[in-house]
Parts: structure tokens; sequence; C-alpha cells
């Protein structure tokens, strides 16, 4: 009996000492991640019984909290909301999106890194203030990218525009937008009819297409293909293979160039490579595609200048869709593939990635959205730190790209923005099928003078990529100035 009993005492105590253990777990290492679970209703509640800090940006304020009359209710309230909107996203009864979502335990104060800069507060059991957040957007470029792929007459549109030295956000600009002080309203009735006639929205508002929605990029895409051929050991001097025509592999239906290319250096059969890349000939950049130096090259370079994986640009918190290029040993897939077609689809954040790393001398930096982490009381508790996201390409190669896409603004199919501050780009032209609309593309950086920054333009309407150069002269010009 004394041996049952002496077990039985033995066996409590050690499941207590594991309920202990699991409480302790729980409480200290998972009670935020279960707090964020998105089937915790509770999360909701009094939410906005918090004055929560702001979103500001070269000293504006884009997001703050504002008392609800006599009441201890906030409402978040935005300024010039559909120009930053994918930028600060929203705060509602029910969701929050972007740096709203990215930083909302900084900007409610439940951030551990915050109790520092309130230990008195919090020795009273006062609520911790709420930090700032400061984004790294232009305000000024911002606005100027809004008002240009407005102007533009697009059904849809984006802009991204990089220091590239330090991989600084300086322009996420989407259309069509919204405006968030629309979704902040306290009444759940409202806001819900609210989110309701966005979401129904065939063109998705709330969507970022800067970074959220992928397109294909057209020849803007050549810019990958074109250093793969360098890596291979090509130079911007090596005769590569053109012509009017090209049929890959297995293929029932060949690739033509351009039509408005008949006569041109395209037609030639072999041209440099610093020509073909200027003159946008399609035959050239299917054939390396499918041939040399073929999908697999093509694929990993793709890859290495960050393709295939989701690009985080707050902390991991907030992230943009995965750019794809199709691995395949289908040479028709992978030479429609290598020209911007088919199935390889790319953010305009990517495409400026790429842009960055070929100015920043082949090192692409990690591309941030937030700059400075403020307390309440104004104290710095985080800055960004620059640091290499990939190396694509020796300095050498860069230099050789910068020379091609150079070339392109001289003498080739961006040669309209000469006398701008675009140093340098590559146009693109996606047909969408069934569609009388293309995919406009234009990737390029400047100014003219030491260029630092890097831009990415779609534009979706009829017509050419070069349609959207302009309005990367713009962004350049609002950043430069």
């Amino acid at each position: 009996m004394n041996t049952a009993v002496g077990r039985t005492w033995i066996l409590s105590l050690l499941m207590v000492l594991a309920l202990i253990a699991n409480v302790t777990y729980i409480q200290g290492f998972r009670a935020q991640e279960l707090r964020d679970d998105p089937l915790n209703a509770r999360q909701y509640e009094g939410r906005h019984r918090v004055e929560r800090g702001p979103i500001v940006a070269g000293g504006r304020r884009l997001a703050w909290s504002e008392q609800v009359g006599d009441s201890e209710t906030y409402r978040r309230r935005y300024w010039n909301s559909e120009v930053f909107s994918p930028v600060t996203g929203y705060f509602s009864l029910f969701s929050q999106s972007a740096l709203e979502n990215a930083e909302n335990h900084f900007l409610d104060g439940s951030d551990p890194r915050l109790v520092t800069t309130s230990f008195i507060n919090k020795l009273l059991g006062k609520q911790t203030p709420g930090g700032t957040v400061e984004a790294t957007v232009d305000v000024e470029a911002q606005q100027a990218a809004y008002s240009a792929l407005r102007a533009s007459g697009a059904r849809r549109a984006a802009a991204v525009a990089l220091d590239a030295r330090t991989g600084a956000i300086l322009v996420m600009a989407s259309t069509p937008s919204y405006d968030a002080n629309s979704v902040t309203t306290l009444d759940a009735d409202t806001a819900t009819e609210r989110f309701e006639r966005l979401n129904d929205d065939p063109l998705q508002p709330l969507l970022n297409k800067a970074m959220n929605e992928l397109f294909p990029p057209g020849s803007t895409f050549k810019t990958v293909v074109a250093a793969s051929a360098l890596t291979a050991g090509a130079t911007e001097d090596t005769r590569v293979k053109a012509g009017r025509s090209y049929r890959p592999p297995g293929a029932g239906q060949a690739i033509n160039n351009d039509a408005g290319d008949i006569g041109g250096q395209c037609d030639l059969p072999a041209i440099p490579l610093i020509d073909s890349y200027a003159q946008s000939c399609n035959t050239t950049f299917a054939y390396m595609g499918a041939e040399k130096p073929g999908n697999d090259a093509v694929a990993d370079q793709a890859e290495n200048f960050g393709f295939y994986g989701k690009i985080d640009v707050a902390e991991g918190k907030m992230a943009a869709a995965a750019s794809s290029f199709p691995r395949t040993d289908q040479a028709s897939l992978s030479a429609l593939g290598s020209i911007g077609q088919g199935s390889t689809v790319a953010t305009p954040l990517q495409m400026a990635l790429v842009t960055a790393g070929i100015v920043n001398g082949g090192r692409i930096m990690r591309p941030y959205l937030v700059g400075t982490l403020r307390g309440a009381d104004g104290s710095v508790v985080s800055e960004a730190n620059p640091r290499t996201l990939t190396r694509p390409l020796t300095e050498e190669r860069a230099g050789q790209m910068r020379d091609m896409m150079r070339e392109v603004v001289r003498s080739g199919t961006g040669k309209s923005l000469q006398g701008t501050s675009v140093a340098g780009g590559k146009t693109g032209t996606a047909d969408i099928e069934g569609k009388a609309y293309n995919d406009r593309w234009f990737m390029g950086y400047g100014p003219t003078s030491n260029p630092r920054y890097a831009v990415a333009v779609m534009t979706e309407a009829s017509g050419y990529g070069i349609e959207s150069g302009p309005i990367a002269a713009k962004i350049i010009d609002a950043l430069a100035g």
C-alpha cells in the first residue's frame, strides 16, 4: 500500500511540474504568438482604447490616432491616404495591413523594446505609450509617382524606387488605391460594408501592386538573361545569335522579333550582345534561354537576383510575393519565359532590386521600409542596418550591365529618354492573352551624374514599355531634387 501511494504521489508531482513548465512556456515564450493568432478573436477587443503611435516619413505624419470626442476610444487617421496606403496600410476594427500590421506591437506599446523607454509607467502599471515608426519613403517622390501613375490612364499600375546603396525603399506606389480613412470607422456594419465593396472591386484596390501582385515582366527580364550570359563567360561585345525568327528545339511555333524591328539590327544573323539588348531582340534571348547558356543558367541567375523567394521589407513581418522563372527541360517554355512571357512573373519590387544590384556594383542590399523606431519620448529604439541580400554579379559584370542599360537610352528602345534624369534602363512590353492592354514596363537608374536610385514602373494599358519611362524620370527627378 505504501509503495502504491508513493508511486502515485511521485506521478502526481511530475504531472504538476509538467503543467507548471507548460504554463511557464506558454506565458513566457508563446504569449504574443497566441495573442496574434488569426483564430484568437480576443486580440481585437479593446484595440481602439489604445492611442497608437504615429507613422511618419520625412517629418510628415502619415498615420496617427485621434480621440473620439470625450470617450476613451481612438480612431486611426491617415494623411493623403490614397498615395501612402501601400506604405501605412490600415488599422480597422477587424484587421490591419502593411506597416500598421508589421509594426503593430511597436505602435500599440506592447513591444518589449519599449519597456526601457517608459520604465516609470511600467512600475505604475500604466499603459506603455506607443512608439513612432519612421518610414523610409520620400514624401515628394511618392506623391510624384502616384500622380504620374494616375495620369497614365492605366487600369493598374505600380512603381518602386530604391536607394541602391542602402536598400531603403523611397517610393512604393500603387493604383488603383483606396482611402484608409474609409475603413477605420468604429461602426462594425459600416466597416464591413466598405471592406466588402473594396474586395468586390475586380481591380483589387486593397492589394499593393508594387510588391504583392505578380505581372509578366516582358523584355525587362532580358536583363536577367543577359546577366546569365555574362556569368557564363560572355562580354557585352560578344556576338550573339539574332535573326528575324527563332524556333526552339521541339517547339511547334517560332518566336519572332517585334514588327518594328524588321530591317533593323535584330534581323542580322549575329550582333554584339550590347546591341541585341539595346534593341531588345526576342530571338537572341529566346535562344539563350532555350539553348545557350540555357534554362539552368537563367534560372540560377534569377534566383541570385532574388526570384523564387518572398522578399521581406520589414524584419520578417511584411514580405513581397515571390517572383518566378520556369525551371524546365522544355526548350519552348524556357525560350518564352526568357523574353518575360509565359510563366515568368515578377513584382515591380523585384525588378527594382535587379536594377539596384546592377547600379550597386553587383550587390543587392536588403530592401527595407522602416528607417527608425522611436519611443514615445523620442529616443531611438532601433535603426535600420543596411546589409547585403545577395551578390548576383561581380563588379566588372555589373559595370557591363550598366553599359548595356545606358545603350538602351543612347540608341535603343529607350532613346526617347535622352536628356532626362534616366542614365540607363530597359523597356518591356508583355502581351496579355485575350486583352486589349499590355503590361508596360520600364526599369532604370539615375540621375545621370553619380546614379544611386533604382526604379521599376509597370503600367497596364495599350502601348509599349517606353510609355512607362517618363514616369521613372519623374520619380528620379523628385528624388534627386
